[in-house]
């Protein structure tokens, strides 16, 4: 027997076996080549996220750069890697996940090339924008595969795994840029990912094969594509980040430069929703991720982790240049004690979240520890022993792990096993979003309370405007000051403003704290549901072929046609005589809460989803292979 379960579109997913005898998961060793290659390339993007920062002063110095010319340097690459993420996942749904994320690669390695051989900024500039796109992709579509491959239940680990891989990247990057760039030469901070890029790609090329959803020629999926959708969402979210990323740094916030692309930006997504609910055919982004509250939470949490995380590492090491006075190198040494926290501790949320089946736990504790330790955090100053100042730093970096695996896990639990994609790429887009905010947020409160404190000394009260501008640029005046009591009270100026922002992150966490009490329990029980699983033939002694979804989407009649011929191609590995379909089953995957009417003989049929696209409302029916309808 195959059930098939038809969704909008022409569109059918047929379903094997039970929920309560689906094959075990033992990934085979394509898996593994598989993931290593994915972990690969997602360290290759973390360390260019953070690699160019304590560079750029040299990068700007060896191409006669700008400060506002080496600002842009580092946020061209964060800019275009968020707003391109919600459209790699969409389109990895229509032309596959593989073509996708070697496109990503792809521009990621041509923007890497690009930016070893400038000569100039504006060259530069276009090398790092090309590297933020291909970044996106890989981040987007990394963490959608893993959702094709690995069964909810089973994801924590993985997810653990790749999430202390991006940690690693990021803490790493920062290092690596300043020894490249001190010892060797800035261009290896990019010349370095081709090998890199290139392990990953030949992974992917070799051992990613996924069986597409529907065989249809390319202009019939570039007429699936949701252009408009797609420009309007680019265009939208480029209008918001933008002016967050230059207010207060080339332009106040109060000017029109600020003020009127942030207003486009507001505009066009109050325009993209309604669009994508009333208009798109097949919309670039599932209006149906938002229909349980606790998703929308997840979401909003999801942001305010990004908040918080990128306001430690971008503001954490100015710390301990500006206030404890030590090298970038070393300072990004001293950042370990948070950073390297991150890590294990994302890994060891996502094994135990996978043996007890429960995420909540994490989530309480995770912002509880990040409550917590931000607001520590408030304590250290120039005088802090060392001691003291590497336990404070643990606690947040303790929470922040808990939170990047169960945030992750808690998304797909919540929602229905057909969205679960098309969910985690927004959760990511949600999370990467809010270090864009955090930064900027972050970069306010510094600037308005470095101002503040440095009024408060009469001696500097006439510098207090220049010295508020850029936090980076003050470092380096305090660098090359002599001691001083002048320079004394730049200091604690500096060191007083930081605990202002660390105050801020520590009610930012709060308030993701608070929105717990709205977060429910959903089980990760769930069997697999993937539009483009591993694409191999029945081979029932390898335990990897058992590894094969439930669930697969497949176009027309294809399943009628071939789900009893014994050789066929899209056979998953579970014998025919042996499937057995179950009601829970049917009703964990049409959403309904009981399903008393399910068909008894043991015929293919599928089961049909109808919209009606006046009321959103929907219904489903029974059609076996004579067309003869049934009402669920």
């Amino acid at each position: 027997m195959t059930v098939v379960l038809e969704t909008e579109g022409n569109a059918a997913i047929e379903l094997y076996g039970n929920d309560t005898d689906e094959p075990e998961f033992k990934p085979g060793w394509r898996f593994f080549l598989i993931f290593l290659s994915l972990a690969i390339i997602t360290l290759a993007a973390s360390l260019d996220a953070t690699s160019l920062s304590v560079a750029l002063p040299i990068i700007a110095s060896k191409l006669h750069g700008s400060a506002i010319e080496a600002f842009w340097a580092g946020t061209s690459f964060l800019l275009s890697s968020t707003v391109i993420m919600p459209s790699f996942g969409s389109f990895s749904h229509i032309f596959g996940r593989k073509p996708l994320l070697i496109t990503a690669m792809i521009s990621f390695l041509a923007g890497s090339i690009i930016s070893a051989a400038a000569n100039n900024f504006v060259v530069l500039l276009v090398g790092r924008s090309w590297q933020g796109i291909g970044a996106g992709g890989i981040i987007s579509l990394t963490e959608i595969i893993i959702t094709d491959l690995v069964p909810l239940q089973e994801r924590g680990k993985w997810y653990g795994i790749v999430s202390a891989v991006w940690s690693v990247g990021s803490v790493t990057g920062p290092i690596i840029g300043g020894v490249f760039a001190q010892s060797v030469t800035w261009r290896w901070i990019f010349w370095i990912n081709i090998p890199i890029i290139g392990v990953g790609f030949t992974c992917v090329v070799i051992f990613l094969k996924q069986r597409m959803t529907r065989q249809e020629s390319l202009k019939v999926q570039l007429c699936r594509v949701d252009w408009l959708g797609t420009i309007l969402f680019i265009g939208a979210t480029t209008g918001l980040l933008i002016p967050i990323t230059w207010g207060g740094v080339m332009y106040p916030w109060s000017s029109p430069r600020t003020l009127t692309p942030f207003i486009v930006g507001v505009l066009g997504l109050a325009i993209f929703g309604p669009y994508e609910y009333y208009i798109s055919k097949e919309p670039m982004v599932r209006l149906s991720i938002f229909n349980r509250p606790t998703s929308c939470i997840v979401y909003f949490q999801a942001f305010l982790h990004g908040i918080v995380l990128w306001s430690l590492l971008y503001y954490g090491p100015f710390f301990f240049e500006g206030v404890r006075g030590y090298s970038p190198v070393i300072s990004g040494v001293a950042m370990f004690p948070e950073t390297f926290t991150i890590a294990p501790v994302a890994a060891f949320t996502g094994i135990v979240v996978s043996m007890t089946g429960k995420y909540r736990w994490a989530l309480w504790g995770g912002w509880i520890l990040t409550c917590v330790g931000f607001g520590l955090l408030y304590i250290e100053d120039a005088r802090t022993p060392n001691v003291t100042w590497v336990s404070l730093n643990i606690i947040p970096g303790v929470g922040m792990g808990m939170l990047f695996t169960s945030m992750a896990l808690a998304i797909p639990a919540a929602c229905n096993p057909i969205d679960m994609a098309h969910a985690v790429s927004v959760y990511t887009f949600f999370r990467v979003f809010g270090n864009c905010v955090g930064v900027a947020i972050s970069g306010a409160v510094f600037q308005n309370q470095i101002k503040h404190n440095l009024l408060a000394y009469p001696l500097l009260a006439s510098l207090a405007e220049k010295y508020s501008e850029d936090a980076a640029a003050l470092v380096e005046i305090i660098k090359v000051m002599e001691n001083s009591p002048i320079k004394d009270q730049i200091i604690q100026a500096y060191a007083d403003s930081l605990k202002t922002v660390w105050i801020t992150m520590s009610a930012v966490s709060g308030l993701a704290l608070f929105s717990n009490f709205w977060v429910k329990a959903y089980t990760l029980q769930k069997s697999l549901v993937t539009e483009q699983g591993f694409l191999h033939k029945k081979k029932p002694s390898d335990a990897e072929e058992s590894l094969q979804s439930q669930l697969h989407t497949i176009s027309g009649d294809q399943s009628f046609t071939n789900s009893n011929e014994p050789n066929s191609s899209h056979e998953c590995g579970i014998s025919e005589k042996k499937s057995i379909f179950s009601k829970s089953l049917l009703a964990k995957v049409t959403g309904e809460k009981k399903i008393d009417n399910a068909p008894k003989e043991e015929k293919p049929f599928r089961i049909v989803k109808i919209k009606d696209s006046k009321s959103k409302s929907h219904k489903f029916i029974i059609r076996n292979a004579n067309h003869t309808e049934k009402k669920l």
